[in-house]
């Protein structure tokens, strides 16, 4: 009976264990970017795998370098699928809030990095810079009396 015991207790430590690396995550954060793609992918298990354009200026030289970061959504969050779809449709600048898995399981889709959440950011509407009126000839003055 002792046996058992010692049995169920180490299976269901282990099953834990396999479940937390299944579905768990160790490191989350925010990337911003233009979205270059997304497509719905997957034989029996659905998930929306897309790219996402990073860029930034590099260090001391000045000169501007983009890199892609692939990432996945699950098919069930629907909310971050519309607000991708619709920042490509639109061409808006997108902040992406992911998880990174421990692996990459087949059946979760095709990278570690999975989008929870999507934030649109605002097309920028600078001001124009003013134009100065071109200067009064006298003989503007007398054509405008």
């Amino acid at each position: 009976m002792r046996k058992w015991i010692f049995i169920i207790i180490f299976f269901l430590i282990v099953g834990g264990i396999l479940y937390y690396i299944s579905f768990g995550s160790f490191s989350e954060g925010t990337r911003v970017g233009s979205l270059v793609k997304l497509s719905r992918r997957g034989y029996v298990f659905k998930t929306h795998e897309g790219q996402l354009m990073v860029g930034g200026m590099s260090d001391g030289t000045g000169s501007f370098n983009s890199t892609t970061w692939d990432f996945s959504v699950h098919d069930s969050n629907k909310e971050a699928i519309d607000a991708l779809n619709l920042s490509q449709r639109m061409g808006q600048r997108v902040s992406v809030h992911y998880e990174e898995k421990f692996f990459q399981l087949p059946w979760n889709g095709d990278t570690k990095y999975f989008v929870v959440s999507v934030e649109l950011i605002p097309l920028q509407n600078y001001p124009r810079p003013a134009v100065p009126a071109p200067p009064i000839t006298p003989a503007d003055t007398s054509k405008a009396l």
